[in-house]
């Protein structure tokens, strides 16, 4: 029997979905950038090193992760997402707890970097997202979100875990510490549960009459108008988006706010995330996913306005930091959900590592801008009135994606023609 219903999608797809929310959760997405702000104060205490030479080991390995993004989406369609999944998730266990043993050279500290962006960049959504897009149709959005719920949980309670593992055993002990945390926890979860749909258990609008997965190919999508405005929203989301969320806390000091006001500031932001990936994905699994993510998308437009300037009260400071993480979880949604429904499962690693690229590499570049601007002009304004701008077109491309486009005549070599835009 195949799953047509919308509980049978849960009732089938539930095990994956805790399994593959845990692997996003301690994988190599958050714990690497929810961990290095932790051990830059001690590190430089211990060997002399600049912030930046300390912070350049996360920049190397977003860079070099992002760019591995499309090869590892490949092996994904190739050999299965639960393969790259396991693999990945042990292999980034072992090369992040080798940070344990960073010496005093930081050509050291940056090529245990490499390393973990290497080996560890399957363990993140580009892996996890093809095998539950593979289980859920009718609760697509949904699932996606509550997978992406991981990266929430763990920037919620990774800088006080980690902050109390330093203070009892020095900052050394806290790689290992996270790394032994997936795996006790996620490794065992993802041999046990993490899987793939059999043929049989496809949801059936995954696949054509003779079971194969409908989608085009990543040659196709590169001529495909929708890939690159999908490619253009997420970069200049990007580029607006990361720099605001880094910092957020020296943004809201520029108010004439203590620390501890601008942290609770910056909570906000957590809050919002996990609300926008949920509602968000909700809702996309019931109207057409642009329209939903296009005035949401807007939001982040409202609090560069408010954050610019240094006489916004705490009040709106705390509406602008929600608004952020608010788009922040739907601009996540957007690329998994999109690349899923526009271009299909066949090929979905390589599309979606395709977008996840440019989406990584613009992430990592943001915070400099945002830094650069700060230096030159004393202010924030500059780069926030850009990101207005950004925020705007960035939400409105998404506009000219057009409605679903029907896989199985593209795949039977007919004119994908558009098919409804509810669900």
């Amino acid at each position: 029997m195949t799953q047509a219903s919308k509980t049978g999608e849960f009732r089938f797809g539930t095990k994956p979905l805790i399994a593959a929310l845990v692997g996003v959760a301690l994988g190599a997405s958050p714990i690497p950038y929810n961990s290095i702000g932790l051990v830059i104060d001690p590190i430089t205490k211990e060997y002399g090193w600049s912030v930046e030479q300390v912070a350049n080991g996360i920049t190397i390995f977003g860079v070099v992760a992002a760019l591995l993004a499309p090869l590892f989406g490949a092996f994904a369609d190739r050999i299965g997402s639960r393969k790259v999944a396991i693999w990945s998730l042990a292999a980034f266990i072992v090369t992040f707890s080798l940070l344990y043993f960073t010496p005093p050279n930081v050509w050291w500290w940056y090529a245990i970097w490499v390393l973990i962006s290497l080996f560890g960049i399957g363990s993140t959504p580009v892996t996890w997202s093809r095998g539950i897009s593979q289980w859920f149709v009718e609760n697509r959005g949904l699932a996606l979100g509550i997978m992406l719920l991981g990266t929430s949980v763990t920037a919620i309670i990774l800088p006080r875990l980690g902050t109390a593992i330093i203070e009892e055993f020095g900052w050394r002990m806290l790689f290992p510490m996270l790394a032994g945390l997936s795996a006790i926890i996620a490794l065992p979860l993802a041999i046990a549960w993490f899987r793939e749909p059999k043929q049989e258990e496809r949801p059936p609008a995954l696949a054509d009459e003779g079971g194969e997965l409908l989608g085009i190919t990543i040659g196709e999508a590169l001529r495909n108008y929708r890939f690159w405005i999908l490619v253009a929203s997420t970069v200049l989301i990007s580029i607006a988006y990361g720099g605001a969320h880094v910092h957020m806390v020296p943004m809201v000091r520029t108010h004439g706010f203590t620390t501890v006001d601008a942290a609770g500031v910056a909570t906000l932001i957590g809050v919002g995330i996990v609300l926008g990936r949920v509602v968000v994905g909700l809702l996309f699994d019931r109207f057409w996913a642009p329209g939903v993510a296009f005035p949401v998308l807007l939001l982040p437009a409202i609090s560069a306005y408010i954050l610019i300037g240094q006489d916004a009260p705490l009040s709106q400071l705390h509406i602008a930091a929600f608004l952020l993480g608010l788009a922040a979880g739907a601009e996540s949604d957007v690329i998994a959900f999109m690349v899923a429904r526009y271009f299909g499962m066949k090929n979905y690693g390589k599309i979606f590592g395709a977008v996840y690229l440019f989406f990584g590499l613009c992430a990592g570049v943001s915070p400099k801008l945002y830094a650069r601007a700060v230096d030159q002009t004393g202010s924030y304004d500059s780069m926030l009135q850009i990101a207005m701008v950004l925020f705007l077109i960035g939400g409105s491309l998404l506009l000219l994606l057009g409605r679903y486009p029907d896989l199985k005549a593209a795949d039977t070599g007919g004119s994908a023609q558009p098919s409804g835009v509810t669900a």
